[in-house]
Order: C-alpha cells, then structure tokens, then sequence
C-alpha cells in the first residue's frame, strides 16, 4: 500500500493546495480525522483542516507546493515540500506584505484503508516571515 499512500497523500499538496479542490479532502482524509500540527483559530478536524486551506488560498493566491521528498513505511507516509507564494491578503493575523516566499515544510500522515487518519507537520516559519518583511534575523538590522 505504500506506492498507493503516497500517491493519495499527494492530492493534498497538488490537488487541494495547488488546485484549490478543498473538496479533494473528502476523498483522502477519513471522517474521524485529526489534525496534530497545532493551527491557530481551527478545529484540530477534518473541517478544519479545510477552513485553514481556504485562508492560505485567499492570502497567498499564487501558492504552490512542491514535493521534494516522499517516503512511506507501514502506515505512514512522509513529505518534505518546498512551498511559495505572495502573500497578497491578511493571514493568521498578519496584515498583507504583497511580498513572496519560499519555505519549507515537513508533514506525517498515518493512513488506514488508504484513507488519512492523523496528521502532524513542521513548517519553517522563520524563514516564511523574514521573506515577507514580517520578521528579521537576530543580529541583522532590519531595513528601513
């Protein structure tokens, strides 16, 4: 099941993120499943998890995930993504830079009957908020 695993998992970034077919989730994510990456303002849920895709769309309408990386062992599938995208509107409370930027993002996904049950993810936020002017670097003056 691992091939077929990671080929459902991919849906998320290409299809769901990429695409704008939050609908695409039904078909991936069971009912029951749990978001562990702590999203500020979300239910830890499957409805969740699309109110959240939603308002990365709206604030950055260019983002674009790409799959560096998959691996799946058992029941876990694991992605390293490269992510960009402008951010053209407010976002997690963050008012619109109109700037671009490139990070990082690692997810795990636990499948069961080839369906996502639980989810936990990393994202390189630093480097995300000093490429939108949202953060500086310690020791690095910020420009005016």
């Amino acid at each position: 099941m691992s091939e077929a695993d990671k080929t459902r998992i991919r849906r998320i970034p290409l299809e769901v993120i990429n695409e704008g077919r939050i609908d695409v989730i039904d078909e991936v994510l069971t009912p029951g499943y749990s978001e562990h990456m702590p999203i500020p303002g979300f239910a830890p849920d499957r409805e969740g998890l699309k109110g959240f895709l939603r308002a990365l769309r709206t604030a950055f309408p260019d983002v674009r995930y790409t799959v560096l990386r998959e691996i799946a062992e058992g029941d876990t599938v694991v992605q390293y993504v490269s992510v960009t995208g402008t951010m053209r509107g407010d976002f997690a409370g963050m008012k619109a830079t109109g700037k671009s930027a490139t990070w990082t993002e690692m997810h795990i996904v636990r499948m069961r009957d080839g369906l996502a049950v639980e989810h936990w993810g990393i994202v390189d936020m630093l480097t995300m908020l000093q490429e939108l002017g949202l953060a500086q670097a310690p020791g690095v003056a910020q420009a005016a």
